[in-house]
């Protein structure tokens, strides 16, 4: 698999990178440690989660998998503070002591001293964002994190945390803007991407297939075993099933038909080979799934092909 560098930082990261949204809930461990063979025999290096994915349990797993399936220092591990469930309600809180103590906690499920990528998950209008940056130059600075991002930030938002840390050479670099983006989602061609190749970060992004849409799956219903028929993920699909994304959809599948691969690997590919991305990330239900997914890397795109696809997709 090829190898990226995050923007002009030192990280090298694997250009699909394993998503574990669904661990510890929708992928038992048996699974997870399936996909994560794949991956590894695979060539890749990027494991991403997050404190909330599964209130904790997607950590747990992983953690599990640590020593047994692979060495720590095989992989790059990455996970995310900031967002947390009160009482059933979505809580967003980025001080300095909520981060903090969730990255204590997030160690002890992962069973490592450290993290490689440590992300602020969202953006806190309630928070003062030098509070905020203060949590990622302590964990950078005791070696908690080797290297710190934020993730879900707008453009403004991601130049102004990018900025505040370029200009005390003391303070935690952020090398990373995490941001959903797909063929059915390009907003952040806008600002973030300009934001990101200008200011030397790299772009992870998230949810590269549409949310599963663009696998082709949903052209004729939702399938009784996928993500939009899950009580857990039906509202996050719901978004992508719109008339426009069908058209793209459409024109995705007759991109692949006409050059013998899947909607999922035509798709994926355009992602992945988009300018100023380090990696895509990726999620899967069985460790089948993944493998399918995975062939991806052996394939890029003819510029004919991603002309086409993008004047299909286009937004402004």
């Amino acid at each position: 698999m090829e190898f990226r560098r995050a923007g002009k930082s030192g990280l090298t990261l694997s250009r699909l990178g394993l998503g574990t949204m669904t661990w510890g809930r929708d992928t038992d461990e048996h699974e997870a440690a399936e996909q994560c063979r794949a991956y590894l025999e695979a060539g890749g290096n990027f494991l991403d989660t997050a404190a909330i994915y599964g209130d904790g349990d997607s950590e747990r797993t992983i953690g599990g998998l640590v020593g047994t399936f692979f060495r720590r220092e095989e992989i790059v591990l990455a996970t995310k503070a900031g967002i947390s469930f009160e009482n059933g309600l979505r809580k967003v809180g980025t001080s300095r002591r909520d981060l903090l103590s969730q990255l204590e906690q997030s160690l002890t499920r992962l069973g490592t001293d450290y993290v490689d990528l440590w992300q602020v998950h969202a953006w806190d209008s309630e928070n003062p964002l030098e509070d905020t940056l203060s949590a990622l130059d302590y964990a950078f600075s005791s070696g908690k994190a080797r290297y710190v991002g934020i993730s879900n930030f707008s453009g403004w938002q991601s130049a102004r945390a990018v900025s505040l840390q370029e200009k005390v050479a003391t303070k935690a670099p952020i090398v990373s803007l995490q941001n959903e983006y797909s063929l059915l989602n390009r907003s952040i061609e806008i600002e973030i991407s300009p934001c990101a190749q200008n200011l030397g970060v790299g772009i992870l992004a998230w949810s590269p297939l549409g949310r599963g849409v663009l696998t082709g799956k949903y052209r004729y219903g939702t399938p009784s075993d996928s993500r939009g028929a899950s009580p857990h993920f039906a509202n996050f699909v719901e978004p992508y099933l719109d008339a426009r994304s069908n058209r793209i959809v459409e024109a995705v599948c007759v991109a692949a038909e006409g050059l013998g691969f899947s909607p999922l690997e035509v798709a994926l590919a355009w992602v992945r080979d988009r300018p100023g991305v380090t990696s895509a990330i990726v999620g899967a239900r069985t460790g089948a799934q993944l493998r399918g997914v995975l062939t991806s890397e052996e394939i890029s795109l003819p510029q004919i092909v991603r002309s086409a696809l993008d004047d299909a997709s286009a937004v402004f």
